[in-house]
């Protein structure tokens, strides 16, 4: 007997109650859902604040993002050139990419639907395909919410007031721990390797470290330099001025890092265990090099590992050029350099120490005695002030004094010193005056932002009590009835707009003039090379300009047997460049002896 089913009649008549509510979905795009707050769509990109550090590739785990270049992008210092662009077919929108962004130009917006056939437009290059996405931006990260880490380790250092009592060196360097601690910043973009001048393989030697492998640290880094440790205390770090974490914080202490590194060495013996280094057969082929600085000590260093009989001419007793007599011993202790040195003797470099080219030994002997030869000398001549007065007794050149305190003398500064100048060389000789005993002023005619010495010098020097003054034009140096210094006399200087956008100049302030009472005048506005060690004949074929030897692409200069770097050839005048220059220099060197 069939049964009438009236609750199947009933029940479709109830969904009737529904015609007057609204509806759980939209006619999109005729009407548009307002997202979340923090929704996570398609991504935008902020093109001018983007560096192409490539973290956002690298993490991405669907591999939905890739690096490509755009036309109107020119890559630079700190910024690659490069772009991300992603594919939407893969993307899941975890925003991993704008979590570790470290400059926070990747986001993501509010727009969410994007309908095409075309399968290939799924990949997105934001900020190009999406301009307007900056107005609906939804997901960002800020230095709080960052996975980046943005806060550097302190580097522990003696109190200002009590190493001005010494020469002991200032800096405390870091421990395993916050070595370890430190380097586990390193997000591995490798900008800073594109601006090294020696292109170290630093992301490399820094993951070691944040891994435990100390010695494995220390290989990478011989693997280009030979005076890791020097650079790890005075390099001028231009690859932290370009580290991606410095955009929205601190940059990952990359010459700290070095300089722990190779420091875990202790010897000469025990560096030379480490490194091992695979020296080659000799040659038969002879290269003579002199100066024994950065450049010269590098150049000997893998010529010598090539199988090149190498021997350095160094006028002094020490080998270091201006790194060993221009740098105070607070910053580089002479055990350090020393080691670094005593292992090159020990691979094979010999260095001829007081050998004065052109005095204890001729320019000639050594041309005709070698296959090649490298000129790798520094700028130890300074220049005059250029002022009134600076004939008078107490008047010394900056380089004069580093030299004679690292070479083991105490010179008699007085009680007032007064350092014109705005250099590292400025900055050490204000430092060390310090530690001679003097109250010290630094004069300088620009602003202090504009001073060209490390911002650590400078903040040294004030941790010091070294006196700074800024927009001080020095016009006179003052002297006694003897000759001998008693006091400067200055104008202050207002900064004046060249009209143009460049660099304002410093203008004389009418009826500024001072006179200021001092003992010692040090000056440190400069330095050249001196070339009286090259004879006529060889110097009327080689080219100069501006104090300068010029070069080619292969550092070989016009006479095709010499080669030449460091100081004396290239406009930055730091001892990484002129490390960059000695490595380079033994490409070219052996592509030329060994064709």
């Amino acid at each position: 007997m069939a049964f009438f089913d009236i609750k199947g009649l009933v029940n479709p008549l109830s969904t009737l109650k529904q015609f007057g509510n609204k509806p759980h979905t939209v006619e999109y795009p005729k009407k548009h859902k307002e997202t979340a707050a923090r929704y996570r769509g398609l991504h935008f990109n902020d093109l001018e604040a983007c560096i192409g550090c490539g973290n956002c590739s690298t993490i991405c785990m669907n591999e939905a993002i890739d690096m490509i270049t755009l036309a109107d992008i020119e890559g630079k210092g700190g910024d690659s050139g490069l772009r991300p662009r992603v594919d939407n077919g893969r993307c899941c929108w975890c925003a991993l990419c704008v979590e570790v962004c470290p400059t926070g130009s990747l986001n993501l917006t509010k727009e969410y639907n994007y309908v095409t056939k075309d399968a290939d437009a799924f990949l997105w290059t934001p900020g190009v395909d999406n301009p307007e996405g900056k107005d609906n931006l939804s997901f960002t990260s800020d230095t709080n919410t960052s996975l980046s880490l943005f806060s550097r380790v302190p580097m522990p250092e003696m109190d200002g007031k009590e190493r001005v009592k010494s020469f002991a060196e200032t800096m405390l360097y870091y421990t395993e721990e916050a070595a370890r601690e430190e380097a586990s910043r390193c997000i591995s973009c490798s900008l800073c390797t594109e601006v090294c001048p020696d292109h170290m393989h630093i992301p490399e030697y820094i993951n070691a470290i944040a891994q435990g492998e100390d010695e494995d640290a220390i290989r990478i880094i011989y693997d280009n330099n030979p005076l890791g440790e020097m650079c790890g205390k005075v390099c001028t770090r231009r690859c932290e001025d370009v580290c991606a974490l410095e955009v929205r914080g601190e940059a990952v202490a990359i010459r700290w890092l070095k300089e722990y590194a190779v420091g875990r060495a202790s010897t000469a013996e025990m560096l030379q265990e480490i490194v091992s280094p695979d020296i080659q057969a000799p040659n038969g082929k002879k290269v003579g090099i002199i100066g024994a600085g950065p450049a010269g000590l590098t150049a000997g260093y893998y010529l010598a590992l090539k199988g090149f009989d190498v021997t350095i001419y160094e006028g002094h007793e020490y080998a270091g050029g201006m790194v060993m007599y221009g740098i105070p011993k607070y910053r580089l202790p002479m055990d350090s350099l020393n080691k670094q040195i005593d292992y090159m003797k020990n691979i094979g470099v010999k260095i001829e120490f007081n050998t004065y080219v052109g005095k204890d030994i001729s320019f000639e002997k050594i041309y005709e005695e070698n296959d090649a030869m490298f000129v790798g000398v520094g700028f130890q001549k300074p220049y005059d002030i250029g002022i009134d007065g600076e004939k008078a007794i107490g008047v010394i050149p900056a380089v004069s004094l580093l030299f004679d305190v690292n070479n083991g003398s105490t010179p008699d500064v007085g009680n007032k010193v007064v350092v014109i100048g705005g250099g590292n060389v400025a900055i050490d000789g204000a430092r060390v005056s310090r530690r001679l005993g003097a109250d010290v002023t630094i004069m300088y005619r620009r602003r202090v932002a504009d001073m060209p010495a490390d911002w650590e010098e400078i903040e040294g020097a004030e941790h010091e009590s070294v006196e700074i003054m800024p927009q001080t034009i020095p016009v006179e140096i003052i002297s006694d009835a003897n000759n001998r210094v008693k006091a400067i006399k200055y104008l202050k200087a207002e900064m004046v707009s060249d009209g143009k956008g460049g660099r304002p100049r410093p203008v004389p302030i009418e009826g500024s003039e001072t006179i200021m009472e001092c003992s010692t005048v040090i000056g440190a506005i400069g330095q050249e090379a001196d070339y009286d060690f090259i004879p006529d004949e060889f110097r009327n074929k080689m080219e100069f300009k501006w104090g300068k030897m010029l070069v080619n692409d292969d550092l070989q200069t016009a006479i095709p047997k010499i080669f030449a770097g460091g100081d004396a050839v290239n406009n930055t005048a730091d001892a990484i460049s002129a490390i960059a220059d000695g490595f380079n220099a033994v490409k070219s060197i052996e592509k030329f002896l060994m064709k």
